[in-house]
């Protein structure tokens, strides 16, 4: 007598009704933020080139890497508060004179930029 097998299942999962599953993770979901913000903002892709680190190098040697607000010398590595920050002084907004002026960008504390800095430009009506 033949042996019976078993069948593969012809079911999937549906995709999502509501748009993406949410994250697991705290960290999956700041890296789904991070990915909707770039698309939204073309701009963003700026900050990947070698033209800002080297810009950004600039900034933290001429300000002796410390904060330009607080005091802070900045010697900690990402994400600690007291890490570096090249922070645009002026808001840019996607302006390229701005984005690109050396005189417009400052070295800040992680700390301060993460908490003051975006309290302050959260506040500001564009």
């Amino acid at each position: 007598m033949a042996r019976l097998t078993r069948l593969p299942s012809r079911l999937t999962a549906l995709p999502p009704r509501l748009g993406a599953a949410p994250a697991a993770t705290r960290k999956e979901a700041e890296a789904i933020r991070l990915r909707e913000r770039d698309k939204d903002k073309p701009w963003r892709k700026w900050y990947y080139t070698q033209r800002w680190k080297d810009l950004r190098k600039a900034v933290l040697e001429r300000d002796a890497y410390t904060c330009r607000r607080t005091g802070i010398i900045c010697v900690g590595k990402h994400p600690s508060p007291n890490s570096p920050v090249a922070d645009h002084i002026v808001a840019h907004n996607g302006d390229p004179e701005l984005f690109w002026d050396i005189n417009n960008v400052q070295t800040v504390s992680k700390g301060y930029h993460d908490t003051q800095k975006q309290s302050q430009e959260r506040s500001y009506r564009w």
